[in-house]
């Protein structure tokens, strides 16, 4: 056949996969269904090379190439125009042409004349004669409808929402296929989002949309958020309005509006194979060699067809998936919309640099959205410099099975920080650095707290996390609800993940994979790392579990001690993570996972394609690189093969060169391959194919290979006893401290002539001034919205002054007096204003006790109750007597018995020398 002969077929074959009845001419019979297309239709202008039917009416044309053509295939668009505005010979009611297709036998552009400045795109095949009929009975086209998207009510929403909202209603309305939006943490992507496709279905008519993300828990959190939208112009739910799904199986409903499906299941579902759901627990980010797996290959779909969805929503886009899973994305003739707050490079490079949105975290901190962190380092002996184990009989652990056995080393072992808590586990540097944390807890890192805040700690693979475990309940000597694993190898992760997102227990959580990445817990207030991350966006990943926003009630409600709203979190270094340095793209994780075990099942099953041997092979060599020599040879013994070589027969089987001299064919490209020649390539591939799959027919074969790593041995290290180098805040944290202090000082030039009328700050005492709490309080509120609380203030005065101020109790509004008054120079020390009036109150109470006449029991009782009442509330009226804590006592009533006529003249002189 010539090319342009094979381009024909293989657009027959697409025609008829589509739905399309292929015809002849001179066979024509435009009613033999509801979709015909008819080769070289004669038109005024010459045949044209299909003419396409709906319902016996022409509505379309195919203007087709052979397959070297693809490189100008934009210059035909002018043929295919040309025909459409051509009279097809022999029909003679009216009709219009409106949809047009440029083809080769690999590519499919398509155009729709109703377009307002048309445009032709890429499409994945062609469209079904349903669609195009529903196309032509709808009122207009989505990419008109959303030229026209309505004044957009911003109540409710942050500026960076309003922002990305607006900037894609005009990425809309000018037909780009791609946006992005990048925003931070916390500052609300999937509410964004859920408004973006609201408008996209009420206004563009979008018919149905798909929300992607990588995990199922993803996905439940998607849903959840879904389910409790209520748009601005409508009294009813999201859901209350149009269809929302979560995918669990491979049926998609027709009647439903927004579909929620992991990547993983939705090429599942377009390959017509059935899902592993174990897959869906783990993040793209953490599966081993995501990166150089070959791109996921996808084939036309008859029940869901490209054209299924109008639009496709990827959160966490910035994940390593375009060259893995770019087909699923592009699969479907949809625009597509980016959620990230990292995205890299390729990430840009996909969506066009389309960026409608770039929110970052540093605005985000300014603006009250996130909360910053502050860095406290932990630095032991042997996490920087490892040990050295003499040769001596050691007891050693199977990482699996945990079981235990001693025996003598072969030669003395050296080991470095890398090999921690993989190949050697050193109990003593786990608990200096837990015990570290916890001898820091309640004096550096949270001063105001008396149970630990809600802490993540991230381990290095599961084992690790159970050695950690049992080590921080141990040292917190607390039981097993108060510290849990939330791994995706744990029992029921999702149950733990919610008890510590919404109850009191646990109290610290150790995570290998599951929240490292965008599930929400916002009580997290402290997380610590005890293992190393080389990519830079899946660090910031890691950072935005603490990053998260909370107001002081729905804090305290899991941890009961907080006394502000949550203005920051700490991050514990235990490995150097701040410093190390990061890459763009993220390193192939050691760790077995289930695509591993999924990848052998597919070969095991008949999967014999290039894609998938392509990456076992890969899997494979990156399992080699891992080995130690003895598990190398342990490897051949059972496998009666090296991993190094089971590895080049899977790639060998698609090797063009090795094909040929197996089937004894020369190839070249002068010469092209005769039909025998072809079948001998084809036989000799299909015998390499057979040889390179055959271990993995074998049950223990797989098993072993699947757990090899995870079954290895470990030492324990009970030798070396561990200690601390050094432990304190970075460096960088008098430069948070900085800032923060900065934003005060603007906050207190914002806010000067509120300030002068409260007069505070005139003199160094507070007579005869009135009290006006309210004042102080609105105040309060501004700089809250600042994202500033009066203990986070403190904190920051303490770094920069330490020999000037004081930790104590905080008083919130009361203490804010004081940290003006400091800020402006009118006192030297910065002390707690409890403290101040402590003292204050023991001296007035000695001065009137020095006479003969002396306080009673009774008296004193309602003078301290008074005084704690001025702590917080600056000053104390006769009507507060009524009020609680005194209406316990008697009230105004029995302040008056106790303390007589003189009960006015007592309060008065409190109001004025308590605050002196």
């Amino acid at each position: 056949m010539t090319p342009e002969e094979q381009a024909r077929e293989q657009i027959d074959n697409r025609l008829v996969q589509s739905g399309w009845i292929v015809q002849d001419f001179k066979k024509l019979n435009p009613m033999a269904g509801l979709g015909v297309a008819v080769r070289e239709f004669p038109t005024s202008t010459g045949p044209v090379d299909y003419a396409l039917f709906v319902d016996g009416m022409p509505v379309g044309v195919i203007e087709a190439k052979k397959d070297t053509a693809g490189e100008n295939i934009t210059t035909v668009e002018g043929q295919s125009g040309r025909y459409a505005n051509s009279q097809l010979k022999y029909i003679s009611v009216d009709y219009r042409i409106r949809f047009a297709y440029e083809a080769t036998g690999v590519l499919t552009r398509f155009t729709d004349y109703d377009d307002i400045k048309y445009r032709s795109r890429l499409v994945f095949s062609f469209h079904r004669p349903e669609t195009l009929q529903a196309l032509l009975n709808a009122s207009d086209t989505i990419r008109n409808n959303m030229k026209h998207f309505p004044e957009f009510d911003e109540t409710g929403f942050r500026k960076c929402q309003v922002k990305a909202i607006k900037n894609l209603d005009t990425s809309f309305s000018e037909n780009s296929p791609k946006a992005l939006v990048q925003m931070a943490t916390g500052a609300g992507k999937t509410f964004t989002a859920i408004t973006a496709a609201y408008r996209l279905l009420k206004y563009g008519k979008m018919k149905r949309l798909l929300f992607l993300v990588d995990t199922k828990s993803l996905g439940e959190q998607a849903e959840r958020e879904f389910l409790a939208y209520r748009p601005n112009d409508e009294n009813r739910s999201f859901s209350e309005l149009y269809g929302v799904r979560r995918l669990k199986n491979s049926y998609i409903p027709n009647d439903i509006q927004i579909c929620i499906s992991t990547i993983q299941r939705m090429y599942s579902i377009l390959k017509g194979e059935e899902l592993d759901e174990s897959v869906e627990d783990e993040s793209l980010f953490e599966q081993s060699g995501v990166e150089s797996q070959p791109a996921k290959e996808v084939v036309y779909n008859e029940k869901y067809p490209p054209e299924f969805f109008d639009c496709i929503i990827v959160d966490e886009c910035h994940r390593s998936i375009y060259n893995v899973w770019s087909q699923v994305l592009e699969y479907f003739d949809s625009f597509i919309i980016g959620l990230t707050a990292t995205p890299d490079k390729r990430t840009f490079a996909f969506f066009n640099q389309n960026v409608v949105s770039e929110y970052t975290r540093e605005q985000a901190i300014l603006d009250g959205v996130n909360v910053g962190e502050d860095i406290f380092f932990i630095e032991t002996n042997v996490s920087r410099n490892g040990a050295h184990i003499m040769k001596q009989l050691i007891e050693y652990r199977n990482r699996l099975t945990r079981a235990r056995r001693w025996k003598q080393m072969d030669e003395d072992e050296d080991y470095t920080s890398s090999k921690l808590d993989r190949d050697v586990v050193n109990p003593s540097q786990i608990r200096t650095v837990i015990k570290t944390f916890k001898e820091n807890l309640f004096t550096q890192l949270f001063p105001h707290r008396t149970e630990v805040p809600k802490t993540l700690i991230f381990a290095k693979t599961d084992s690790h996390a159970d050695d950690i475990i049992q080590i921080v309940r141990d040292e917190f000597g607390e039981g097993n609800e108060f510290c849990q694993k939330i791994t995706c190898q744990a029992d029921k992760p999702e149950t733990v993940l919610s008890a510590f997102r919404n109850d009191y227990y646990p109290r610290i959580a150790v995570t290998v994979d599951m929240i490292a990445t965008g599930t929400d817990v916002k009580p997290i207030e402290c997380l610590i790392f005890m293992r190393d991350v080389r990519s830079r966006n899946y660090f910031e990943q890691m950072k935005g579990r603490g990053t998260r926003v909370l107001d002081k009630e729905d804090l305290k409600k899991v941890s009961p001690s907080a006394t502000e709203n949550k203005d920051h979190f700490v991050i514990v270094d235990a490995v150097g993570v701040t410093k190390s340095k990061k890459t763009d793209t993220r390193p192939l994780e050691r760790m077995p996972s289930v695509s591993l075990k999924q990848l052998m099942m597919n070969v095991t099953l008949g999967a014999k394609d290039e894609n998938t041997l392509t990456s076992l092979a890969n899997r494979i060599i990156r399992l080699n690189s891992q080995l130690t020599p003895k598990e190398r040879k342990e490897f051949e013994e059972k496998v009666e093969i090296s991993a190094g070589n089971l590895a080049e027969k899977l790639l060998d089987a698609f090797d063009e060169d090795i094909i040929a001299d197996k089937a004894g064919v020369n190839i070249n490209d002068d010469h092209d391959l005769t039909e025998e020649e072809t079948k001998k390539m084809e036989q000799a591939k299909a015998e390499l194919i057979k040889d390179a799959v055959k271990p993995f027919y074998d049950p223990d074969v797989r098993t072993y290979i699947e757990e090899v790593r995870r079954c290895h041995d470990q030492i324990i290290d009970s030798v070396n006893v561990d200690y601390v180098l050094f432990a304190g805040y970075d460096t960088d944290q008098q430069a948070n401290a900085d800032r923060t202090i900065s934003t005060f000082k603007e906050f207190i030039e914002e806010n000067k002539d509120e300030i002068l009328a409260l007069r505070i700050i005139y003199d160094q005492r507070y007579k005869d001034r009135p009290m006006a709490i309210e004042q102080l309080k609105s105040l309060y509120v501004k700089l809250n919205e600042k994202g500033i609380t009066v203990e986070r203030l403190w904190d920051c005065y303490a770094i920069k002054h330490p020999d000037k101020v004081k930790r104590g109790a905080m008083a919130q509004i009361t203490d804010l007096i004081s940290i003006i008054r400091f800020e402006m120079g009118y006192g030297n020390d910065l002390t707690p204003f409890a403290d101040r009036v402590n003292y204050n109150f023991m001296q007035w109470t000695l001065k009137r006790n020095a006479g003969a006449i002396h306080f009673t029991e009774e008296q004193m009782e309602w003078l301290r109750l008074i005084k704690e009442h001025i702590i917080t509330s600056l000053s104390i009226e006769p009507e507060d007597l009524d009020l609680s804590p005194f209406d316990h006592k008697g009230g105004l009533g029995r302040f008056y018995d106790v303390f007589g006529d003189e009960y006015e003249k007592i309060l008065q002189e409190l109001n004025i020398e308590l605050v002196a």
